[in-house]
């Protein structure tokens, strides 16, 4: 159960997130290049529509078959999950819990510690769940960056909990 984390406090749901399974989630970013990325990001609506637009050219410029190229890239992408270094957004998971219209503050509770932060800040975290495709057992189970990587060679660890008041 340690590696379970509790969004609690005022919140319409109380929800737990478990790291273990983002690794199955779209959502998810490389932090190898997440920070360095000097371009604007996009949001989610333009990503997935320049996504299919990609994957329609294809299908037009090669047929539907499925030629070995597409074998080659999948085996790609499972290598690439498999020593890769992840995060989510932590926004996702605050807009579930619904905190309350009052609540505006975020509780990190660590292991040795109690952080408060702005709850329009936590909207920014971005939760790594993984490095060189390894849960983070020794010092997670999540490390939080800020989404600007000013904390990039200190992130939180040892994250025990959230909590919204």
């Amino acid at each position: 159960m340690e590696n379970i984390l509790p969004i609690e406090g005022n919140v319409k749901y109380t929800i737990t997130l478990d790291p273990g399974v983002w690794i199955f989630d779209d959502r998810k970013v490389d932090l190898n290049n997440y920070f360095i990325s000097t371009t604007e990001k996009e949001d989610e609506l333009a990503a997935y529509t320049k996504n299919i637009s990609a994957h329609w050219d294809r299908e037009i410029r090669e047929g539907a078959v499925f030629p070995p190229t597409l074998k080659t890239e999948k085996k790609f992408e499972k290598e690439k999950i498999i020593n890769g270094s992840f995060g989510i957004a932590f926004k996702h998971f605050l807009k579930n819990a619904e905190p309350g219209e009052d609540a505006s503050v975020c509780l990190i509770e660590t292991k040795d510690k109690t952080i408060e932060v702005p709850l329009h800040e936590a909207d920014t975290f971005i939760l790594a769940f993984s490095y060189n495709g390894k849960p983070l057992k020794e010092d997670g189970p999540v490390h939080i960056y800020f989404d600007d990587g000013s904390n990039q060679n200190e992130p939180i660890k040892h994250i025990r909990k959230f909590i919204i008041k």
